[in-house]
């Protein structure tokens, strides 16, 4: 058996190993063709052709890994910060429990070690998002993951090699059809304007300030999406709950994907306006924004523990799948 970088010529094993792995129903993510490999690899620009890895065998593609580490870079984020990750492995199953997978996750590794990583993970902030659909469903799907399907046979695998689950995530689902305004709504609404809290579309003409919710819960993605969608010739609705003149709340933008899932960033609270029932109320006017854009369901990810889960349980959405955030020391 021979691991090495992966070659044009290699492409219809690898879709043959990752569309089996589909069929099967060992794995959630969407069938593989060429242009969507072009798309979701390719075409990236954090893709590293020498950390897309095969195992061959008497001229036969018998496994598949694909690894990445970042290019292109949030602010405070940099080569050395961030750690290498794991997307994808895929195994033939005729050549399982014969050391394949192995083989393939230590040789990347090994790359990344060499590259200067000191970490290794499977994360959501990987890049590279690959599509998967939610079971029982009419082909709806997510456009990422989180972390290792906890109902994939890559979870216990990679806690055989040493990784080790920090956190575990549940993605949770709704039928738009199947969405109620709850009871309590327009009463949690009033109190937030009777305290002075505006809850609704961003007017872009408010010029607010936005700097001080961002800092406080630590995310720069967030600042970049709010940045670059009110500095957009054709920017989309954002939701927000605002006070003397200030962002306290956040959600969206507001949009709709090809296969008819209601797309937003995510959804946060400024640390400061917490148990105001802030989340709650954008939360329900974002399902309500993707109602009237035509969206035909909705997903999305949050901590299996946290509170927000209680908020989307509310409005109508259920856990379809766990995910675990997984890592390993390089050193």
């Amino acid at each position: 058996m021979r691991i090495r970088a992966m070659e044009r010529a290699d492409w219809p094993g690898v879709a043959a190993l990752w569309n089996a792995s589909v069929e099967a129903g060992e794995v959630v993510y969407k069938p593989l063709t060429e242009a969507y490999f072009r798309k979701k690899f390719l075409e990236d620009a954090n893709y590293w052709p020498e950390l897309s890895l095969v195992a061959e065998e008497e001229g036969k593609i018998i496994g598949f890994l694909n690894g990445v580490m970042k290019r292109v870079f949030l602010p405070k984020q940099n080569h050395q910060n961030t750690p290498g990750y794991i997307t994808c492995f895929f195994v033939d199953a005729g050549h399982r429990r014969r050391g394949v997978g192995r083989a393939l996750v230590n040789e990347l590794e090994k790359r990344m070690r060499e590259a200067g990583k000191s970490k290794i993970a499977c994360h959501g902030d990987n890049p590279i998002n690959l599509d998967w659909v939610v079971p029982g469903t009419p082909g709806h799907d997510h456009n990422n993951a989180p972390g290792m399907d906890e109902e994939c046979a890559g979870y216990a695998f990679l806690q055989a090699l040493g990784y080790t689950p920090r956190f575990h995530e549940v993605a949770m689902y709704l039928n738009l059809k199947d969405y109620r305004v709850p009871d309590d709504f327009a009463v949690k609404r009033q109190r937030l304007a009777d305290e002075g809290i505006y809850t609704g579309r961003y007017d872009l003409s408010w010029h607010y300030e936005y700097n001080g919710i961002f800092d406080r819960v630590g995310s720069e993605y967030w600042r970049k999406v709010f940045q670059d969608e009110i500095a957009s010739d054709h920017p989309r609705p954002i939701l927000v709950a605002a006070c003397n003149g200030a962002i306290c709340g956040f959600t969206g933008p507001v949009d709709k994907q090809p296969s008819g899932r209601g797309w937003f960033s995510g959804i946060c609270t400024d640390p400061l306006f917490e148990k105001k029932g802030i989340a709650s109320v954008l939360f329900n006017l974002l399902m309500q924004e993707f109602i009237a854009e035509g969206a035909a369901f909705s997903t999305l990810f949050t901590g299996r523990e946290a509170h927000a889960r209680r908020v989307y349980e509310r409005a109508g959405l259920r856990v379809v799948r766990g995910f675990a955030i997984m890592d390993k020391p390089l050193a």
